[in-house]
């Protein structure tokens, strides 16, 4: 598996002036979607995984990545939708959560990245109440860009490290579950 970006995580970088983020944007069941580019430690190539038993339906299994255990989440899965489709452009995106424990990697199969976009404070607007094929919590905003929008993703909600763990507890995995939860 090769690193295909590595992302630096200084403030400097990723907010240029106040009121100005950057995001890294990606495609996932064709629509797009953006995480603060804060949270991504680096995008690597969809390779061999190793699954896990008893764990929730989003949980794809875990990579070795440089003699480290990282837990993959199929997103669309954990958005209570059917598993993504692997092609040649599927990336597992590396993002960095803070928990209990410390800083932990999880990673998240997307369907292809985009860019890494500018979206000033001033084009993102409140997450909908309803409407939205994703719980709410799992939204932090709707960022506006060349008139479409882009769902901004509440990492601390989606990757909630002991929320997932509940989940797996449960052993119920069905994504009518997950997204009720």
């Amino acid at each position: 598996m090769g690193a295909i970006v590595r992302a630096e995580q200084h403030p400097q970088v990723a907010e240029r002036d106040e009121g100005q983020s950057q995001y890294l944007t990606f495609l996932l069941g064709g629509e797009m979607f953006a995480i603060p580019i804060l949270n991504i430690k680096e995008i690597i190539e969809y390779g061999h995984m190793t699954t896990v038993p008893m764990m929730p339906a989003f949980v794809r299994g875990v990579i070795n990545l440089r003699g480290s255990v990282v837990p993959v989440i199929d997103l669309a899965v954990r958005f209570g939708r059917a598993a993504s489709d692997l092609t040649r452009r599927t990336c597992i995106v590396i993002i960095e959560i803070d928990s209990a424990d410390g800083c932990q990697d999880i990673g998240v199969v997307v369907d292809t990245v985009n860019e890494v976009l500018e979206i000033p404070a001033s084009e993102i607007e409140q997450a909908p109440s309803f409407g939205a094929r994703i719980r709410a919590d799992f939204i932090s905003g709707m960022g506006k860009i060349e008139g479409k929008f882009v769902v901004i993703i509440a990492v601390d909600h989606v990757l909630a490290i002991d929320e997932m763990a509940t989940l797996g507890q449960l052993g119920d995995t069905s994504p009518g579950m997950l997204a009720a939860t």
